[in-house]
Parts: C-alpha cells; structure tokens; sequence
C-alpha cells in the first residue's frame, strides 16, 4: 500500500496534465442569431454563410493558438424578441466567445437597451447594419466594419445631386433601420440645401408597399432612395417602374443586387444604383476576396459569391485575428480588448478600432445593376 498513494499522484498528475492539453485544445463558440426565416432569410443565409466559410477555414488550417471553433447560429425569424432570448442563450448556454453578425437595427438597439450586451460583457462584430442609433451615443460592445446609413446616403445624394437630379424621395422601412436611413438622406439632402420631395413607407416583414409608391409619386421625384429589405424593396422596383419607367432608383448595401434582379425582374431592376460597404467580391484584385472565393469553392461549392455573405466572412477573419492576439483564455472580455486595439489590413480591405472608437471603416463605393444582376462599378 506503501507505494499506492505515489502512483495515484503520479496517475493524477497524468490526468491533469492531459486535462491542460485538452484545454488549450478546447473548441472557442462563435455565436450568431440571424434571420434565417421570414421575410430576410435569403440575406440571413448568406450571412451565416459568410461566417461559416471563415470558421471552416480556420479549422481546416489547424485552428488557432491551439483553439478550433464552433459557429453556433440560431434563427431569429428577425423579431426583437427571439433575437433577445437567443443572445441570451448563446451567451449563458452555449458560452460564446464573442457573437458575429445580427441584422436589424432595431433588434440590435433592443440588445442594448436591455443590457444583455453589458450583462455578457461581449462583444458583437460585424452588425449587418449602419444604423446611427448602434454607434451615436457610443456603445463599447459593437464592432462595426461596414461604413453608416449616414456615410451610403451620403454618396448617393452627392452622385444624383452632381448629375443633376435634385427631387429626390425617399422609400423606406418604417422602423429604426429605414429612419435612420431616411435621416442620413435627410441630413444629406440639407447639406445641398434641399428635402425630399415626398416619402413612403413599410411595415417590417410586410411586402405591401402599394401605399409608399402612391405617396412617393405624388413629389414626381426624379430619383428614389430606398432603405428597405431585399423582397419589399424588389416589389416597390417593379412597382414604381412599371408606372414611372424614367425614375432613378438608388438602393443601400443591405440589398442583395441578383436577389433584387431575380425577384423584381431584370427590365425593371436594370439600372438600380446599389452602394457597397465592401470591396467586390467577384473579382480576384484583392487577397481577401481571393481568400473568400478559395473558402467558397471548397467548404461550400454550390453557394454564389454575394457582397452579404464576404462581408460577415470579412467580420469573421477580423473577429479571428483579434482571438489570435489574445494572451490566455479567449474569454469574452478578453477578446473584447483584443478587438479593442486591433489595426489590421486583410488585404484590400482595413480596419482600425481604438478605446473609444468602434467605427472600423467608412469605405463605400457605387455600383449599378447590369444584365443578369451583375454588378457594374
């Protein structure tokens, strides 16, 4: 018996050291709720999507410091109320590291109000949206990468204002997505001591939109911008087109441009200008998206490159590489203050947040819809 009690030690020792190893092994959770049903669920796949291939890729490399991940996506059918209950699911139950790539600002603002963000004390990178209520007043939990509302109006006003049109309405989701929208369009519009001629408006996860081209027609407008999800926003295209062929329609990057081809119809979708917070994901002069494009083809060969799903595989790689910098145990809080002091360029595509500055970029450029839903530059 003499020698039992060293070899239980020696055999516990053992154990412990194997416990360690698994540790620094152990798998890092990823969170994400997304629309992945009701009216946005085309675009929630795609972000799902974009962040998956990230994940997959970083896996398939080894993972990193020791760590793998797991990408912990809950659908919340875009209501506040299934957004807040799974926040709190992914933070308590699944313990995510961080959470990645929600949409709605309104969903978003409800996190905040309800202090489930502070609560988890965790980070959330790459909000699909650019909605000033998430980044005016300052919040330190979200990580934006994609410019404002206010930054994509801006540029539309100023190219129709610079090509001579100058009665503009605006179209837009009756919620604090589309009023942020509507007050960047606004606040742009005053810049160049204009207004917009009229307006109208949707209910969220509606698709009736007859009201908003009535009231918007009355202002006779030479160009529409429109702050709206991909289906609504299809069916006013083809609606206010199909009555006033000449009107130039401008849309925010939140739209998917094939979906929008494909649904409203190419006669009628031809032409529409559509802003991007990214650079082009289909053409190969950029590392990431060359990145991007190698991931697609392998961890989801029958999925199309689309801006949505590059933006949250760019959210992903930055959400990464901040987990790379971390000293120790990638806790929330840790990779909050990773993220806190990251700068770094992907290649073609930077960022840069600061204490106090949450705001990573403000690259916007404008495309339009050609043939086939293809994107002109």
């Amino acid at each position: 018996m003499a020698m039992a009690f060293p070899r239980l030690v020696a055999v516990l020792l053992a154990a412990v050291a194997a416990l360690g190893g698994n540790a620094r092994a152990d798998t890092i959770v990823i969170g994400q709720c997304a629309p992945l049903s009701g009216s946005l669920a085309s675009t929630g796949k795609a972000m799902a999507l974009g962040v998956r291939l990230a994940l997959d890729a970083a896996n398939a490399a080894g993972g990193i410091n020791g760590h793998r991940f797991r990408h912990a996506l809950k659908d919340d059918g875009y209501q506040t109320a299934e957004t807040l209950r799974l926040s709190r699911e992914l933070i308590h139950k699944d313990k995510a590291a961080a959470l990645i790539g929600y949409a709605g600002t309104g969903n978003i603002l409800e996190l905040l109000r309800q202090g489930v963000l502070a609560e988890g004390n965790i980070a959330l990178v790459a909000p699909y949206t650019g909605g000033e209520p998430l980044r005016d007043p300052y919040n330190p939990w979200i990580f934006h990468i994609r410019a404002s509302y206010g930054d994509e109006t801006t540029a539309m006003v100023t190219q129709l204002v610079n090509t001579g049109l100058q009665r503009i309405a605006v179209f837009y989701q009756d919620d604090p997505f589309g009023q942020a929208g509507l007050a960047g369009v606004e606040k742009a519009l005053a810049h160049h001591r204009l207004k917009p001629v009229s307006t109208g408006r949707y209910a969220k996860n509606s698709e009736n939109v007859s009201g908003a081209v009535a009231d918007i027609a009355r202002g006779e407008p030479q160009a529409v911008i429109m702050i709206g999800v991909v289906r609504p926003t299809a069916a006013f295209v083809k609606a206010y087109r199909s009555a006033h062929p000449g009107t130039q329609l401008f849309s925010i990057s939140v739209i998917n441009g094939r979906e929008l081809h494909e649904l409203a119809g190419g006669d009628y979708a031809r032409g529409v200008g559509i802003t991007q917070v990214m650079p082009s994901p289909f053409s190969g002069v950029t590392r990431i998206a060359r990145d991007y494009n190698e991931a697609l083809q392998r961890f989801a060969p029958g999925e199309e490159a689309s801006y949505t799903s590059f933006e949250e595989y760019v959210g992903a790689r930055i959400l990464l590489e901040a987990i790379r910098r971390v000293r120790g145990s990638p806790t929330p809080a840790a990779v909050m203050q990773s993220l806190e002091k990251l700068e770094v360029d992907l290649g073609g595509f930077a960022v840069r947040f600061a204490p106090g500055d949450r705001l990573g970029s403000r690259h916007v450029e404008v495309t339009l819809l050609g043939r086939g839903g293809t994107h002109l530059r």
